[in-house]
């Protein structure tokens, strides 16, 4: 008689740290949704742009990221994995850009293949760059 409550004892062992092991996953918080909005750049570098900056950054659906880059548009894809984040090389227009905008978008551009993840922090939306280099900030526009 001992042994069917052997049995059943290993199959409750058994079942206590599957389930232990799915209430674990539902306690982590989502990674925030990125679709549908729009960052406008405030800082590259670790320094702070120019009120006038036009530099920005959109995602206007699952995996489409686009934005100005200071004096060009740019778009291209991105790829998300909870906070992790990686852009695809982007294709922009090319309009004349001349001076520091012309340095402000190379660097921008540059920085968003670096990209390795993200938080978002209330309207602030902070890409963490690859090696030592300081994270792109932006604030929420929508």
């Amino acid at each position: 008689m001992t042994r069917p409550l052997n049995l059943r004892r290993r199959h409750v062992l058994l079942a206590l740290p599957l389930t232990a092991a799915g209430c674990a996953g539902l306690s982590a918080a989502p990674a925030p949704v990125l679709v549908g909005t729009e960052w406008r750049l405030e800082s590259l570098g670790g320094k702070d742009l120019p009120a006038s900056s036009q530099a920005s950054l959109t995602f206007p659906e699952s995996g489409r990221v686009a934005g100005n880059a200071s004096c060009n548009r740019f778009f291209g894809t991105y790829t998300q994995t909870g906070q992790k984040l990686s852009f695809s090389q982007m294709g922009s227009t090319r309009m004349a850009c001349i001076g520091p905008a012309a340095e402000q978008e190379t660097r921008y551009l540059a920085a968003l293949q670096k990209a390795t993840g993200f938080e978002v922090d209330g309207g602030r939306l902070i890409l963490r760059l690859s090696g030592q280099e300081p994270p792109l900030r932006f604030s929420r526009v929508r």
